[in-house]
C-alpha cells in the first residue's frame, strides 16, 4: 500500500514520501481501514519539524497524518463494537493516518456521523478530542465563562459549539470575517485580534484555552480569574503532562524547567496552567459526534489534495492558504 512518511526532521524542508509499505497485522481488538479522506493540521508540520520530538519521538522513517475517515474492511477475532462496512472516524494514536490501509485498536474509533461527508467527517477528530479533553482539565460547570484565544481557526470551529452544548459561556478572538460565524453559534463576546486587546475588554475568566503560545500564554494569565484554570495546545510541556504520559524523571524534570516561567506567573494568583497533547479515545469522540449531529455543526472545508500531493497539503497549512480543514483525498 501507499503511505506518506516523514524520512529526516527538518525545521525549513522535511523529507517526506510517498513508499510502498507494508500493513501491520491485525491484533485481536484491531480493525484494518480503508482510507477515504484524512485531514492535514498544524500538528503534522510540528511533527515533522522535529518541534515535537520530546513530547512524541518517533522513530523515522514514520507514516504521516493524524486523523481520518475510512471503511472497516476485516476485523479482528474479539471486536464486538463494530463490524466490516462501518464508516468510522479517528485520531489514529500512532501518527499513521496519511496511508491506504490503517490497522488501528478499537478503542481508538466511532462511527462517523451520517450527516457529515468524508471530508467533514476527516476534520472532526483532532480538535474535537482536543477540545473535549481540555473541558476534562478545566473541570467547568455550566454557566461559568471560557475565553478561548484564536477561535476563528479549525480549533475553534468544533470546540466554541461543543463548549456552549456543554453550558460553558465562550468568549472568544479572531479575524473579522468570521464575527457574524461564531456570534451564529453563541459566542458571548466576540474580539476582533487586529482591532481589539482583550486583555483591557475581558477580565476574570473562569478557564481559559490557550491556542497560540508564547508570550500570548503569559498574556491570558491577566485574564484569569484567581484560582482559574488555563490549559494551552501551544504552550510549554510541564512536569505535571511529563507525568501524565509516563515520560520519566529526566523529562519531567526538563518540562519541570522549559514551563517555569508560566507557572511561576500562574502561581501568583493561584491559577493552574495544563499543557495538553490530545489522545486518542473512541468513547469520548462518540460522545462528541452526538453533539455535533444534534446541532448539525459542520466543519469548514477548504483546499483538497491526492497523497502524491502531501507537501503541497502540508505547506497550505504552513501558510494558512485554506479557511477550513485541508484534506487528502484517497
Amino acid at each position: 500500500m501507499k503511505a506518506a512518511q516523514l524520512i529526516k526532521y527538518d525545521k525549513k524542508d522535511p523529507l517526506i514520501e510517498i513508499r510502498d509499505v507494508n500493513s501491520q497485522p491485525l491484533g485481536a481488538h484491531d480493525l484494518l481501514i480503508r482510507t477515504k479522506t484524512a485531514a492535514v493540521n498544524p500538528l503534522d508540520n510540528l511533527i515533522s519539524h522535529g518541534d515535537l520530538k520530546l513530547v512524541v519521538p518517533y522513530k523515522l522513517p514514520q507514516t504521516m497524518g493524524n486523523e481520518f475517515v475510512g471503511i472497516i474492511e476485516k476485523i479482528g477475532p474479539k471486536v464486538t463494537n463494530f463490524k466490516i462496512g462501518d464508516r468510522i472516524f479517528a485520531r489514529n494514536p500512532v501518527n499513521n493516518a496519511f496511508a491506504q490501509k490503517i490497522v488501528i485498536n478499537e478503542k481508538a474509533v466511532a462511527k462517523a456521523p451520517e450527516y457529515l461527508s468524508d471530508q467533514e467527517a476527516a476534520a472532526v477528530p483532532l480538535t474535537t478530542l482536543t477540545a473535549m479533553q481540555a473541558f476534562q482539565l478545566l473541570n467547568l460547570k455550566a454557566g461559568q465563562t471560557l475565553f478561548i484565544s484564536g477561535g476563528s481557526g479549525s480549533f475553534g470551529a468544533m470546540a466554541i459549539p461543543l463548549a456552549i452544548a456543554q453550558g460553558y459561556k465562550v468568549i472568544t478572538t479572531g479575524n473579522e470575517t468570521s464575527r457574524a460565524r461564531l456570534e451564529k453559534l453563541g459566542v458571548e463576546k466576540f474580539l476582533n485580534y487586529k482591532t481589539e486587546d482583550y486583555t483591557k475588554a475581558v477580565a476574570n475568566v473562569d478557564a481559559v484555552i490557550d491556542t497560540i503560545g508564547g508570550e500570548e500564554t503569559v498574556k491570558q494569565l491577566s485574564i484569569l480569574k484567581d484560582g482559574g484554570e488555563i490549559v494551552s495546545l501551544k504552550g510549554m510541556p510541564n512536569r505535571e503532562f511529563a507525568k501524565k504520559m509516563n515520560m520519566g524523571l529526566a523529562k519531567e524534570l526538563l518540562f519541570n524547567v522549559a514551563a517555569r516561567k508560566i507557572e511561576k506567573e500562574a502561581k501568583k494568583r493561584n491559577q493552574n496552567y495544563h499543557f495538553i497533547f490530545v489522545q486518542a479515545n473512541g468513547q469520548q469522540l462518540k460522545e462528541a459526534a452526538k453533539i455535533l449531529e444534534k446541532n448539525q455543526i459542520h466543519p469548514l472545508i477548504g483546499n483538497q489534495y491526492s497523497l502524491t500531493e502531501v507537501n503541497l497539503a502540508l505547506a497550505d497549512v504552513a501558510q494558512r492558504k485554506s479557511l477550513g480543514k485541508v484534506i487528502i483525498n484517497f
